[in-house]
Formats: structure tokens, C-alpha cells, sequence
């Protein structure tokens, strides 16, 4: 089992910047790829970024390529989501999730272990 505990959301205007971090407890976190997701009321749950346990791969949607920047610190057993340029259309619930293999993933089904979620909410 592992445990996944996102924190770092809040509230910020367009332009701004937040830092995402998921801390992660239990099984050896450094054999686990990790990823972002984000969900929004109404809409289905969609990949953000993804980092392979060496951290040296890392995989970004189209709309945050450029503006978010995921990295991992193993020896902290953390991982985190560097948030800039942020617009309303960010705003959601993101979720921090573990899987493991080797490969980078943006399905959900392919993920084992989830966060409870932060919310982020980028006013106009």
C-alpha cells in the first residue's frame, strides 16, 4: 500500500503561481511512477504531467506544457506540481497518483493509488 497526501492548493488570481506537493508513505516510493491529474466540476478526470521514478522522464498535457514543471525528491518521498501562468480554466481538484511500472501513463485506470485532492481555484 501506498499513501498519498496532496497539499499546496488554494486560491490564486490569473497569472499566478502554486506549488503542488504529494506526499507519499508505505511501500518504496522510488519504484513508483507518479502522476497529476485534475478534475472539474462536471467533467471527467484528466492528466496533467507524469514523472518516472528515476525522475529523468517526465510527460505533460497539451494545456499545461510550458506553464507546469512536475518533479520528485525520492530521498523525501515527495513529489511535486510547480503551477505557473495559471488560468481560470485550472481551476479543479488535483489528484496525485502512484503506479507501478516503469511506463509514463494518462489513462487513470492504469494508476494503483490515489490522493484525497487539493483543490485550486484561479480567479479571472
Amino acid at each position: 500500500q501506498v499513501q498519498l497526501v496532496e497539499s499546496g492548493g488554494g486560491l490564486v488570481q490569473a497569472g499566478g503561481s502554486l506549488r503542488l506537493s504529494c506526499a507519499a508513505s508505505g511501500r518504496t516510493f522510488i519504484r513508483y511512477a507518479m502522476g497529476w491529474f485534475r478534475q472539474a466540476p462536471g467533467k471527467d478526470r484528466e492528466f496533467v504531467a507524469a514523472i518516472s521514478w528515476t525522475g529523468s522522464n517526465t510527460y505533460y498535457a497539451d494545456s499545461v506544457k510550458g506553464r507546469f514543471t512536475i518533479s520528485r525528491d525520492n530521498p523525501k518521498n515527495t513529489v511535486y506540481l510547480q503551477m505557473n501562468s495559471l488560468k481560470p480554466e485550472d481551476t479543479a481538484v488535483y489528484y496525485c497518483a502512484a503506479e507501478r511500472t516503469a511506463a509514463l501513463h494518462t489513462n487513470p485506470a492504469a494508476y494503483d493509488y490515489w490522493g484525497q485532492g487539493a483543490q485550486v481555484t484561479v480567479s479571472s
